[in-house]
C-alpha cells in the first residue's frame, strides 16, 4: 500500500535565520574522505569519513544517518517511558498501559519462566480443527491477533473513489517475505532456503513438537509457502496500481474463492454487510482457495501453527527469541547480536501506543513554533516545483495545468497531528507479554476495520510524530514530515541555506515528486486512480522514466547482482526530482544575499555534500542482497552515485568532466521533473 519512504525535514527553522551572519557551513569535515576523487566515487568522497567513524555494531545489518538519529530518538523515548514505568499509575490510564507493557517486555525472569506456555492455548486451538470449513472463522481470528497466514485484509481509501474507505485484500503468508527466496535457484538463495528449513524445524521443537513431527511440519510449511510464492505478484507488478485494483461485489468474491465462507470471515472481522471488496492480487487469492481445497488438513494445521510461532517468537522466552534472531537476523541479514532488551521493549511500546508516546515526545522535544516555519519551507519547494513544471519542454499545456492543480492541492502535515488517538479501549493486563501484544493487535485492527464504508479522514496520520521518516500518500495527495526527523543531520539551524536545502530541502522535494513519479502520476489531485495526461505527454514521461530504470538496472550492487531499476523507479525519480527542485529553490533563496565559500567549499558544493550525508551508511554484504530483493529504495551509495550524474549543477559544482568515471553524457541523462 503506502510507500512510506525514507525522508526528513527540519529546515523550516532556517527560514527565519537563513540570511543571518555567522552561520556555519553545516559540513562536518571529518565526515569526508578527501583521498577519494569526487568524479570517481562521490559517495566515498562525501561520506567516507562518516563510514569510518560509525562502524557497524553487532546489532545492525545497516547503519546510516537515519539509524543514528533513530538511536537518539529511542534514547529520548526510553527516558519518557522508563520514568512512567517506575511509578504506580491508575488502572486504565495511558500511563498504566505504557508502564505495564514496558515492564512486561523487560521482565526476562517471567518471560523465561513462562517459556512457550502463553502460546499453548492458541496452538491447541489450531490443532483442534476437524474440517476445512472451520478455517473461515479461524483465519480472521488469527488476523485480528496480528497473525497473517495466506493473505491479509485491510481497510484503506478506494483507489477509484478516494474519499471512501474500502475493504481490500493483499497477498501474503510467506514467512521469508519475498517470493524470490522460494523461487530463485542461485547458490545464495538455495542456502537461505536450506537454513530456513532448519530454522522451522528448530522452532517447532522449541514449542514441544517431536523431531519427527517438526520435520513433517516443516515440509508442509515449505509446500504451502512455495505455492503462495509462485502465485504472488513480483515487486515490479506490485507497483502497478491498475494491476492491483480488482473491485468486486461480495457475491463475486464468494464465487472467485468458494473455499472460504466470506460471510463468516467478514463477520468475524467485524465487517458485517460488506458489499464490495478489492482483491488486490486476484491470482494470489485464487491460489489460496486452491490450497485450502487441495492440501491435507494436517498440512494446513502445521502451516497455521508455524505462522503463529513465527510471528509470536519475539514476545516469548529468550530461547525462542534467540532462535528467531539467529535466522532472520544472523543468517538473512548478517547481524551478529540482538538489540538490547530495553531497545526492543521501547520499540514494542512505541508500536502499540505510538501516538500516546508521541504526544509526550512532542511536548518535550518539538518546539511548537517549528510547525509554522516548516510550512513556509514546504511552500518554497512547492513554488520551485511549480516553476519547473511550467518550464518543461516535453509536456503540453493541458497536462501542465492538471499537474499544477495537483501540486497546489497537496495536503501538508508537519510535526504531529492536530487530534490524538484515544487508547481507552486498549486493555493492558499483567498476565503475559504475548497476550498484551495480541490485545494491542486486536485494538489496532478494530480501529482500522471500523473505517470500512466510511469517509476517509484526511487528518489521520500514517506515522507517529517520533518516527524518523516521512511519506507521500497518493490516496489523499498528502506529504507528511513527522517531528522525529526534523533534526541534524537533516536540518541544522546554525547552518546556512546551502546545507539545509541540500539535506532537508531535497527530502521535501523528494516527497513532493512522489506525487509525480511513475506511480503517483497515475493519481489525480483528489487521490483517485484516474488518468490526467494526454497520450503524447504520458508517452514522453514513460520514455524518460525508462532512461532512469535502465541506468539503475546497469548498476552492479554486489558480485553478479544488479540493481532493479523498475522496482526502485519511483524512489529514484523522487530523488532526481528532489535534487532538481531543491537546488532551484536554493539558488532563488540566495539571489539577494549570496553565500560565501566556507571551509573551502562553495555554496553549491556544500549543497551536494549535505545531500550525500543524508545517505551515509555502512551495510553488510548479506543486507545488500536482502534490500536489493525487498526495498523499493536504491542502496544509500547509489542514491548518491546513481542520482548525481544526472544533475548538471553537480557537474558544474565539482568540475566533473568527460573521462571521469561518474560522467554520463548529456544525451544519456535522465530529464523528467
Amino acid at each position: 500500500m503506502k510507500n512510506k519512504l525514507l525522508t526528513i525535514i527540519s529546515i523550516a527553522l532556517m527560514i527565519t535565520a537563513c540570511h543571518k551572519t555567522n552561520l556555519s557551513s553545516g559540513i562536518d569535515l571529518s565526515n569526508l574522505d578527501t583521498t577519494a576523487v569526487p568524479g570517481t566515487d562521490f559517495y566515498q568522497y562525501a561520506t567516507g569519513g562518516w563510514m569510518k567513524k560509525n562502524p557497524l555494531t553487532g546489532e545492525y545489518a545497516r547503519f546510516g544517518s537515519f539509524d543514528k538519529l533513530g538511536e537518539n530518538n529511542r534514547q529520548q523515548l526510553k527516558g519518557l517511558i522508563t520514568e512512567i514505568a517506575a511509578k504506580p499509575a491508575r488502572q486504565g490510564s495511558v500511563e498504566q498501559k505504557i508502564g505495564d507493557l514496558y515492564n512486561l517486555a523487560m521482565d526476562s525472569t517471567k518471560l523465561n519462566a513462562d517459556g512457550y506456555a502463553p502460546l499453548k492455548a492458541d496452538l491447541a486451538k489450531i490443532a483442534s480443527i476437524k474440517q476445512i470449513t472451520e478455517l473461515s472463522k479461524l483465519l480472521p481470528e488469527l488476523l485480528l491477533s496480528g497473525i497473517t497466514p495466506y493473505f491479509a485484509v485491510y481497510v484503506d481509501a478506494d483507489p477509484m473513489n478516494s474519499k471512501q474507505n474500502l475493504v481490500q485484500t493483499y497477498q501474503g503468508g510467506i514467512s521469508l517475505g519475498e517470493r524470490d527466496y522460494y523461487l530463485d535457484d542461485d547458490a545464495h538463495t538455495r542456502e537461505i532456503r536450506d537454513k530456513y528449513k532448519i530454522h522451522v524445524v528448530k522452532m517447532f521443537e522449541l514449542v514441544g513438537f517431536s523431531s519427527a513431527d517438526a520435520q513433517k511440519n516443516m515440509e508442509a510449511v515449505m509446500t504451502i509457502e512455495t505455492r503462495l510464492a509462485k502465485a504472488a505478484y513480483d515487486n515490479v507488478k506490485l507497483r502497478d496500481p491498475h494491476a492491483n485494483y480488482n473491485k468486486m461485489t461480495f457475491v463475486d468474491l464468494q464465487k472467485l474463492v468458494p473455499a472460504i465462507d466470506w460471510n463468516v470471515y467478514f463477520n468475524t472481522l467485524g465487517l458485517k454487510n460488506t458489499k464490495d471488496v478489492s482483491v488486490s492480487q486476484k491470482e494470489s487469492l485464487v491460489e489460496v482457495g486452491k490450497i485450502i481445497e487441495t492440501e491435507p488438513l494436517a498440512a494446513q494445521i502445521a502451516y497455521l501453527q508455524w505462522k503463529l510461532i513465527d510471528e509470536s517468537a519475539s514476545f516469548l522466552s529468550d530461547e525462542l527469541s534467540a532462535q528467531n534472531f539467529d535466522f532472520y537476523g544472523k543468517t538473512l541479514s548478517g547481524k551478529q547480536e540482538q538489540k538490547p532488551r530495553w531497545k526492543r521493549a521501547v520499540d514494542s511500546v512505541d508500536g502499540s501506543l505510538g501516538e500516546a508516546v508521541g504526544q509526550m515526545y512532542v511536548k518535550k522535544y518539538f518546539p511548537a513554533e517549528a510547525k509554522e516555519r516548516m510550512l513556509k519551507l514546504v511552500h518554497n519547494l512547492q513554488e520551485s516545483l511549480g516553476e519547473r513544471i511550467k518550464g518543461l519542454p516535453w509536456m503540453g499545456d493541458s497536462t501542465k495545468l492538471k499537474a499544477l492543480e495537483k501540486l497546489n492541492s497537496f495536503y501538508v502535515k508537519i510535526g504531529y497531528p492536530d487530534k490524538w488517538r484515544d487508547y481507552s479501549n486498549l486493555e493492558i493486563i499483567k498476565d503475559s507479554y504475548y497476550a498484551n501484544i495480541q490485545r494491542a493487535n486486536r485494538f489496532e485492527n478494530a480501529y482500522m476495520f471500523a473505517k470500512a464504508g466510511k469517509p476517509v479522514d484526511k487528518s489521520e496520520w500514517l506515522m507517529t510524530p517520533q518516527t524518523v521518516n516521512a511519506y507521500y500518500n497518493p490516496s489523499t495527495n498528502e506529504i507528511c514530515f513527522p517531528a522525529g526527523i526534523l533534526q541534524y543531520p537533516f536540518f541544522d539551524m546554525k547552518a546556512d541555506d546551502a546545507f539545509n536545502y541540500g539535506a532537508i530541502g531535497v527530502v521535501i522535494g523528494h516527497e513532493m515528486t512522489h506525487g509525480f513519479d511513475d506511480q503517483g502520476c497515475q493519481f489525480d489531485k483528489e487521490g483517485n486512480l484516474k488518468n490526467w495526461w494526454t497520450a503524447d505527454d504520458k508517452k514522453q514521461f514513460d520514455a524518460r522514466a525508462k532512461v532512469m530504470a535502465d541506468f539503475f538496472d546497469s548498476i552492479v550492487v554486489a558480485p553478479g547482482v544488479h540493481g532493479n531499476g523498475k522496482f526502485t523507479l519511483g524512489e529514484n525519480i523522487a530523488d532526481h526530482g528532489g535534487l532538481q527542485i531543491s537546488f532551484q529553490a536554493f539558488k532563488k533563496a540566495i539571489v539577494d544575499a549570496p553565500l560565501q565559500t566556507i571551509d573551502g567549499f562553495t555554496p553549491e558544493q556544500r549543497f551536494f555534500l549535505s545531500y550525500a550525508s543524508v545517505w551515509a551508511q555502512n551495510i553488510r554484504p548479506e543486507q545488500v542482497l536482502v534490500q536489493t530483493k525487498s526495498d523499493p529504495h536504491s542502496l544509500g551509495k547509489w542514491r548518491v552515485n546513481g542520482a548525481l550524474p544526472h544533475i548538471q549543477a553537480w557537474y558544474d559544482a565539482f568540475g566533473i568532466k568527460k573521462g571521469d568515471p561518474m560522467f554520463v553524457p548529456v544525451e544519456k541523462r535522465v530529464s523528467i521533473w
